[in-house]
């Protein structure tokens, strides 16, 4: 039998890191074999993709090369562990996907959305998620919460995160219309409150797959 694919998204600051933490953990408890991604990343050719995608200082990408990377760092995860891990029964939890693309590239940068979804198409060779999980906050809960992870891992904002204010709302608007188009596979979770308030919310929408 295939496994689930879950996908979480969602602007800067949304909490998604730890959500994923919490349903590894729930869905191995369950005695289900999952595996943990994220984008960019998660081969070796990917993670060497998001170091280039975070580079502000040599080289940075202009917009179009930056989605390429993206979609080259996406077709590679998925070609090489996402698509066997899926028809080997396991779960896939990824720390974004396709919907960021469209929100950071299309959205944010005001790419043409028709020719990120032909590429992302071909990059994805019919992948699509079987749950998304859009969490969404304020833009004053975001800069809180980006600011007390900075502090707390002693790093600074990177490229993207820096990209500004309008380029920030933009993306969430498009995030927003992105769930209006699909609402029975993107579910939106209002991220604000504690932790545990959040994962119920998920919960609920990840229990009649379990």
């Amino acid at each position: 039998m295939r496994g689930k694919f879950i996908t979480f998204e969602g602007g800067e600051g949304c909490g998604k890191s730890t959500q994923i933490l919490k349903l590894e953990e729930k869905l191995r408890s369950a005695g289900i074999d999952v595996i943990k991604t994220r984008e960019p990343g998660g081969t070796r050719l990917s993670e060497l993709i998001r170091g280039l995608l975070k580079d502000e200082e040599t080289d940075p990408p202009c917009d179009r090369a930056e989605l390429l990377l993206f979609l080259a760092a996406r077709a590679q995860l998925a070609k090489n562990v996402i698509v066997p891990a899926l028809s080997e029964g396991k779960w896939v939890i990824s720390d974004r996907f396709s919907d960021s693309t469209f929100a950071y590239q299309g959205y944010g940068r005001g790419l043409d959305l028709d020719a990120i979804k032909t590429a992302n198409d071909f990059a994805c060779a019919g992948l699509r998620p079987d749950l998304t999980l859009l969490l969404e906050v304020s833009s004053e809960t975001a800069e809180k919460r980006m600011r007390a992870r900075e502090a707390k891992s002693s790093t600074s904002a990177d490229r993207i995160e820096k990209a500004g204010n309008e380029f920030h709302a933009r993306l969430r608007r498009g995030f927003l219309e992105l769930a209006a188009k699909e609402p029975e596979r993107i579910k939106r979770i209002d991220a604000e409150g504690d932790i545990e308030e959040v994962w119920e919310r998920i919960w609920n929408y990840l229990k009649p797959l379990v």
